[in-house]
């Protein structure tokens, strides 16, 4: 699914240090950010940190952002729910595109 929407392997091994990487936009790095505060446990999104996302997105992109987020949580908390164990893509794996995936065209080299 990353792949389809333009991210590469470099951007999805990244993640856990997207404040360094320079395979982020400042917008993107923003994004992250709100994302990791929302999903601690407490919610803690410093208003420093809405602020400076409010600067490139509007009300509604806003509410769009926190709905994505929330709903990832909803589903890792269902996940916790039923013990559904992640697939090690925290651990540095990138998750392959199968042959047969319309992005697997597009992106040669993502193939096994």
């Amino acid at each position: 699914m990353c792949r389809e929407l333009g991210l590469g392997e470099e951007e999805l091994l990244s993640l856990s240090r997207h404040r360094e990487s320079d395979a982020f936009s400042e917008l993107e790095k923003l994004a992250l950010d709100y994302a990791v505060a929302l999903s601690d446990t407490p919610a803690r999104v410093p208003d420093e940190l809405y602020d400076a996302l409010r600067t490139h997105l509007d009300e509604r992109q806003m509410v769009e952002l926190t709905a994505v987020v929330a709903f990832e949580n909803q589903l890792a908390r269902f996940n916790r729910g039923f013990a559904i164990e992640p697939f090690g893509l925290s651990e540095g794996a990138v998750c392959p595109v199968p042959d047969h995936h319309p992005a697997a065209a597009a992106h040669p080299a993502a193939r096994p």
